[in-house]
């Protein structure tokens, strides 16, 4: 018998892959490594925990801006107006507590932004409501102004048969002998011509 030759394993010092596979690394890359089990919820939370740092930076960033607001910078003969502003504005920030007057100012003020937001912000079943109005009502419209249009057009067809039939009565008027009738052909020519002058 031959003796056996040794497998191809990895280099000495290097771990082999059921060691791998026990930390977790994949080797063939088959979907189990480190992150298994970590689907789209996962990533979500990611997503959401990076947009809340970010927003968490911007506050930062936007205090102390309005920290740097009212530094030193001003020129030497303007400071003191920008000072007294800077007072004025810091004690418009800071409300007292003790005036109930300007608390219900405050509050009738937000019922009334309130009241008119929701005037002009509409869902999209009220949106979708209006639109359905707005063509039911021309489409309404529109049909009245049909049958209008109907009825003048009778009203002349009948007026106009009316007026042939007249005048094909004139017209076919025969005498006694059966000849046509030449003094009401003529009247009738008279008349028409005096009526288109």
């Amino acid at each position: 018998m031959a003796p056996r030759e040794a497998r191809p394993g990895p280099a000495p010092g290097l771990p082999s892959g059921s060691e791998l596979r026990a930390v977790g690394v994949s080797i063939f890359g088959n979907g189990f490594g480190l992150l298994a089990g970590r689907g789209f919820a996962f990533r979500r939370k990611q997503k959401i925990e990076r947009q809340y740092r970010k927003l968490l930076k911007r506050g930062r960033k936007v205090h102390s801006q309005q920290d740097n607001q009212f530094t030193d910078t001003y020129p030497e003969h303007l400071k003191h107006l920008y000072l007294a502003e800077e007072e004025m504005l810091k004690k418009r920030c800071r409300a007292p507590d003790d005036s109930v007057l300007s608390e219900e100012k405050l509050n009738k003020a937000v019922e009334s932004v309130m009241t008119e937001g929701k005037f002009k912000k509409k869902t999209s079943n009220q949106k979708a409501k209006e639109e359905y109005e707005k063509i039911k009502a021309e489409r309404a419209r529109k049909k009245e102004e049909a049958e209008k249009r109907k009825q003048q057009r009778e009203a002349a067809q009948r007026l106009y048969k009316q007026k042939k039939m007249e005048a094909y009565k004139i017209l076919s008027k025969k005498t006694k002998k059966g000849q046509p009738n030449l003094n009401l052909q003529m009247e009738f020519l008279l008349q028409k011509i005096q009526q288109n002058t």
